[in-house]
């Protein structure tokens, strides 16, 4: 019998590493546009600014004063900005501004789903969101997650009127061309204008209220052709006075 030499018994027998064998780790599953999510950061833990407003929010809503609820992202977030326009606008509706920088449909899902809309009892709610979803999720998505947010308030706030904006065009080609962000824009404006109801449920595009030169969005209201300027907020606050109005009787 032919002995095996020690030291290639020992590699022969020899298990290999368990990490050879081990699988690497799934990726995490992307947000969607329709489930309540908060916003996070590249390591997956919550936005600290996202969550300190939304806390505040909730604050303003446990009050239980305001009448008038506006919802939505940044362009919403940016009428602090224009207090003398809010004031005189919105001012006698006891209003309040829920906008947070960068939001997405889920975010605002998620702000209403965890106490935005607890104790407070308003006569209305302006909702305007979906522009930040745009590169990550297709028309349908963004409007199912636009779809989902209006139901969450019907079902929180059933006695509330809904003013739901179509999204504000964006970029210096407002037209837009097959494949661009405003066509998809477009076509999220054209699915949930069919949430119009007439009674609870008004839809409106104050869109074309902003000035073009040449086709073009100009610096004059949208600086960045995105984020609105003095005068783009005047044209919100004038476009949304009448119906406003009515729903706030």
């Amino acid at each position: 019998m032919k002995w095996i030499p020690l030291f290639l018994a020992a590699l022969l027998f020899t298990p290999f590493p368990a990490t050879a064998q081990t699988a690497a780790p799934a990726k995490k599953a992307p947000q969607q546009a329709d489930e309540p999510a908060p916003k996070v950061g590249a390591d997956g833990t919550v936005n600290a600014n996202f969550l300190k407003a939304h806390e505040r929010f909730v604050e303003q809503a446990r009050e239980g004063k305001a009448q008038l609820v506006f919802l939505g992202d940044s362009i919403t977030a940016g009428w602090a900005r224009q207090q003398a326009i809010w004031d005189k606008a919105f001012g006698d509706y006891q209003p309040v501004n829920f906008g947070i920088g960068g939001d997405r449909t889920q975010h605002v899902l998620w702000r209403i789903h965890n106490g935005e809309l607890e104790v407070i009892r308003p006569k209305a709610v302006v909702l305007m969101i979906g522009t930040n979803n745009a590169g990550a999720n297709t028309a349908e998505e963004i409007a199912d997650g636009v779809t989902a947010i209006v139901e969450t308030i019907r079902e929180k706030q059933p006695q509330a009127k809904i003013l739901l904006l179509a999204i504000f065009p964006r970029g210096d080609k407002p037209e837009g061309t097959l494949g661009t962000v405003n066509e998809k824009l477009k076509q999220v404006n054209a699915i949930i204008a069919k949430l119009d109801d007439g009674k609870m449920i008004h839809y409106l595009d104050i869109g074309p209220e902003f000035p073009l030169v040449d086709g073009a969005l100009t610096k004059d209201v949208m600086p960045d052709f995105l984020h609105l300027s003095s005068a783009g907020y005047q044209i919100w606050a004038d476009a949304i006075g009448p119906k406003l109005a009515e729903l706030m009787r």
